[in-house]
């Protein structure tokens, strides 16, 4: 099912998500229903928030060569920590959280993750380049973060100034 996906401002995108504790069918009707939401949008990434929902849930699905994004390539992970980073590199991100907004972000070119997959089975899994960003920028969202606050104050001010001129011209 595609759910809605919350957008900047809203306050539940400041919320620290919260463990899950339970491996059962409403984390699976979750992931699938986050997996919906994010293909029908057009993302590579999602977070359980995004959705209004604050655990610690995430899903990657990162286009192949052939710009295809493969089921069986897709990520889902629970309860995710960051066990080592190291490298910089810098990216130009977008958020389905932030629409029609993209702007260059510093991060880790390498990174290792421990995580858990819906079944409840520990992983790990060490990735760089466009991976380690889309791990990073989703891992921000279940902290409470957007991609945004990473932005110089110049480019911050340029991005409130811009978003306030797009919602005023919405309404």
């Amino acid at each position: 099912m595609i759910r809605e996906v919350i957008t900047y401002p809203n306050k539940l995108l400041r919320l620290k998500s919260k463990d899950v504790e339970q491996f059962d069918i409403e984390l699976h009707t979750l992931l699938d229903d986050m997996y919906d939401t994010m293909m029908a949008q057009g993302g590579v990434g999602l977070a359980a928030i995004q959705i209004a929902i604050p655990l610690n849930v995430l899903i990657i699905n990162l286009p192949n060569e052939e710009d295809i994004q493969e089921i069986d390539e897709l990520i889902e992970a629970i309860n995710p920590v960051i066990i080592q980073k190291n490298g910089t590199q810098v990216f130009t991100e977008g958020c389905l959280s932030v629409p029609g907004f993209s702007e260059d972000v510093t991060r880790a070119q390498h990174i290792i993750v421990e995580y858990f997959d819906r079944n409840g089975n520990k992983q790990i899994m060490e990735c760089e380049d466009f991976l380690a960003v889309a791990w990073q920028h989703e891992m921000e969202h279940l902290s409470g973060h957007l991609f945004i606050e990473n932005l110089s104050i110049i480019k911050r001010k340029k991005f409130e100034k811009e978003w306030k001129k797009r919602t005023k011209d919405k309404k």
